[in-house]
């Protein structure tokens, strides 16, 4: 029994190795640096955490055919991102352009950063504050005497 899943385990694991290649003749090597850049600046719509360059869904093929169909239309760079982002939307770009509706993409870390640093000053001023006016909390007479009755019964108990 061990050996039938071991065999479909690795049959499993193997049936990557058959997923097809892309092959495209670019004419200069200026056009295959550009198509790997573009292919690894955007994102994959169904996988959302790949590039297309990396993704093997059918959607990246789709994505890899039509950039480089468009590079060999001689178009730009430019001209090829915001077509994608005109059928995609801005999420297919890894690094989304500074506009109002991104706007939080791009400046939400910086303000919770500061915020959290400035959380940070403000409770270590109270406690060093605290600590400098000597305003520890200390037990009336009850509360020593009770915690006195408590210690020592737990030593008789022992």
């Amino acid at each position: 029994m061990i050996r039938v899943l071991t065999l479909i385990a690795m049959l499993l694991v193997s049936v990557g190795s058959f997923a097809a290649i892309d092959t495209y003749e670019f004419d200069s090597e200026e056009q295959r640096a550009r198509f790997y850049y573009l292919s690894t600046e955007l994102r994959c719509p169904k996988c959302q955490n790949q590039n297309i360059a990396d993704s093997n869904a059918p959607i990246a093929n789709d994505l890899r055919r039509e950039i480089y169909r468009m590079l060999q239309e001689d178009r730009s760079n430019d001209e090829i991102v915001d077509f994608m982002v005109a059928r995609y939307g801005e999420f297919v770009r890894y690094r989304p352009a500074l506009t109002t509706q991104t706007a939080i993409l791009w400046f939400a870390p910086a303000v919770f950063l500061i915020l959290g640093l400035l959380a940070l000053v403000v409770m270590l001023r109270r406690r060093q504050k605290t600590y400098k006016s000597g305003e520890t909390e200390h037990l009336n007479p009850e509360e020593q005497q009770r915690l006195k009755s408590l210690l020592e019964k737990k030593d008789r108990d022992d």
